[in-house]
């Protein structure tokens, strides 16, 4: 992609209504574009970090032996009713919309009811499980507060796998193994680190559920954490009792701002029994299918990214996401040779499959590296006056580091930092 080609330009100065630093950079970049609060757009190069994210996601919920599918987010009340949730005064955050020939239909804010009535379509013997489905679907929610950028918003896309099980014990055992994908998926998105298994609330259905939270400080929860065991304990669980039952030590817990980044949750037999999704067991009884709900929002987790790995310049991306592998910078200024051989590499770094944005615009250097700053890609290559036919610099955008490599490095990406 050449960036006098981009659909997007940057912008110096943060939009006055946003707070959140995800949303500011992401606005300044030309990643996201904004139609009203809670409500954003994806750009070519957000759309790019998002499918990359997306993507991740899908490779790990695949080895899980999930199976792909996506649902409607138009919501039939019949569903929603059958399980007590269609009435606002227990779910207050429903976007519904009245039909013309009469009677509402529902913006989904979750998909348990639909998909678990399609199972039940699906289902009848204890062959036929367990059944592993998720889909990426836009969400609604009909949020009080959007002051968090794309981290909480009232449109956004969320990752939902449910489980079917035929019995608690083999329910358990696949959700120990979601929780492993999803360590699997922070690590892999940069925030393996600062993300934690946190115990929650696990409402109705079971004692905790777990979350997963990045510690940030533009978090919305707390969490104490204990950092060699690994887990963290959610604020709103946090008593004598429940740190006896995890054999946590309350002196050794770090409290933390936090952020949600995911959540696996047993949800028992309640939407399966009300639905009417059975199985017949080996001895051809009636036998109630144990569930399981597992989500991650994909837009919340790429504003995470940039809020807790931001720096005072700008966005700086996991190699695994970003949007291009380089940012090649001609600092030709006129220079017919130096842009030659700004022309030849972005060529050379395509025939090769290293994705490549190429700032070839007629504009002043200081311009170019803050813009370059402010998109974030992992490495930086300048081709300027010191450059040769097989001598370039390369600088990586986390910490700045500089070295000069040759052209084989840098087609190979074998940079050597």
């Amino acid at each position: 992609m050449k960036q006098s080609h981009l659909f997007t330009k940057t912008r110096k100065d943060a939009p006055k209504d946003e707070v959140s630093e995800n949303a500011q950079l992401l606005i300044r970049g030309g990643y996201i574009h904004k139609e009203m609060a809670g409500v954003y757009d994806l750009l070519p190069l957000g759309l790019r970090v998002f499918k990359k994210i997306e993507n991740i996601i899908r490779e790990e919920m695949n080895a899980l032996g999930g199976q792909e599918v996506s649902f409607s987010v138009l919501q039939n009340p019949e569903l929603w009713k059958a399980t007590d949730r269609w009435d606002d005064k227990k779910i207050d955050n429903w976007f519904k919309t009245e039909l013309k020939s009469g009677g509402e239909l529902g913006l989904s804010f979750t998909h348990e009811e639909p998909i678990t009535k399609a199972v039940a379509m699906q289902v009848s013997s204890y062959r036929d499980l367990p059944r592993y489905v998720y889909h990426f679907q836009s969400k609604f929610r009909n949020e009080l507060r959007t002051k968090s950028g794309i981290m909480r918003g009232r449109e956004f896309v969320m990752k939902d796998l449910y489980s079917f099980c035929r019995s608690e014990e083999e329910l358990d055992a696949f959700y120990k193994e979601v929780g492993i994908a999803y360590e699997n998926i922070f690590r892999r998105v940069g925030l393996g680190d600062i993300t934690y298994l946190t115990f929650a609330s696990g409402g109705v259905f079971s004692k905790f559920s777990h979350e997963f939270q990045t510690v940030s400080t533009a978090g919305e929860d707390t969490i104490y954490i204990d950092t060699e065991k690994r887990i963290a304990v959610n604020d709103e669980v946090m008593t004598e009792e429940v740190l006896e039952e995890l054999s946590l030590d309350r002196n050794k817990l770090v409290e933390a701002k936090s952020i949600e980044v995911g959540n696996i949750f047993k949800l028992g037999t309640k939407y399966a029994d009300a639905l009417g999704l059975k199985y017949k067991d080996k001895d051809g009884k009636d036998a109630e299918v144990h569930m399981g709900s597992y989500g991650i929002g994909v837009g919340r987790l790429l504003g995470t990214v940039v809020e807790v790995l931001c720096d005072e310049k700008g966005i700086v991306w996991p190699a695994s996401i970003a949007p291009f592998d380089v940012h090649l910078v001609e600092l030709s200024q006129g220079d017919e040779k130096i842009r030659g051989l700004a022309d030849s590499l972005y060529e050379e770094l395509q025939a090769v499959g290293v994705e490549v944005l190429y700032d070839e615009r007629d504009t002043r250097a200081g311009e170019k590296f803050a813009d370059s700053d402010l998109l974030g890609m992992p490495y930086r290559i300048v081709v300027g006056r010191q450059s040769t036919e097989d001598s370039f610099e390369i600088v990586r955008r986390v910490d700045g580091l500089k070295k000069t490599v040759s052209k084989r490095a840098l087609l190979t990406q074998n940079y050597g930092f």
